[in-house]
């Protein structure tokens, strides 16, 4: 299974088209944690002790929760995970997390701001794969759900 960890250039390109003038997206953010988070080329930021990888994923959100909020965009959810209901028995995630944002700009903003790129490392570090997916929310009327 391929890891994922960051986007490339053409998911981003994607995204920016597929997102963009369509308000408020939700990420969610499927997380699989490294036993022991790996600051291999991250010698700036790496903490004075062996850390796991959950921990590595806390710095990197304790650090940038202030500028997500700052920008208008929030934690909708974060929660413990493990096996799908329905799903392939080979994906297990440790963990869940909904972030909201006002629009695609606001992600954007957020992820070129200097709080996340400064703090980034620690989520690389820790994570051992990762999902994103952008979601908009689909308007129904009572009659039609």
């Amino acid at each position: 299974m391929n890891k994922h960890i960051n986007a490339t250039p053409e998911t981003g390109k994607e995204f920016y088209l597929n997102f963009h003038q369509k308000g408020k997206i939700v990420m969610l953010n499927l997380l699989k944690f490294k036993s022991k988070a790996d600051y291999a080329n991250l010698e700036s930021i790496k903490p004075q002790k062996d850390i796991s990888g959950e921990e590595a994923y806390k710095l990197y959100t304790d650090n940038t929760l202030l500028e997500l909020n700052k920008l208008g965009s929030k934690i909708l959810f974060y929660g413990a995970s493990n096996n799908f209901l329905i799903g392939p028995e080979s994906e297990k995630w440790d963990a869940v997390l909904l972030v909201e944002h006002q629009s695609v700009q606001t992600f954007m903003k957020f992820a070129e701001s200097k709080i996340y790129l400064n703090n980034v490392g620690h989520r690389t570090a820790g994570l051992e794969d990762s999902r994103l997916l952008p979601t908009t929310e689909i308007k129904t009327t009572p009659n039609n759900v």
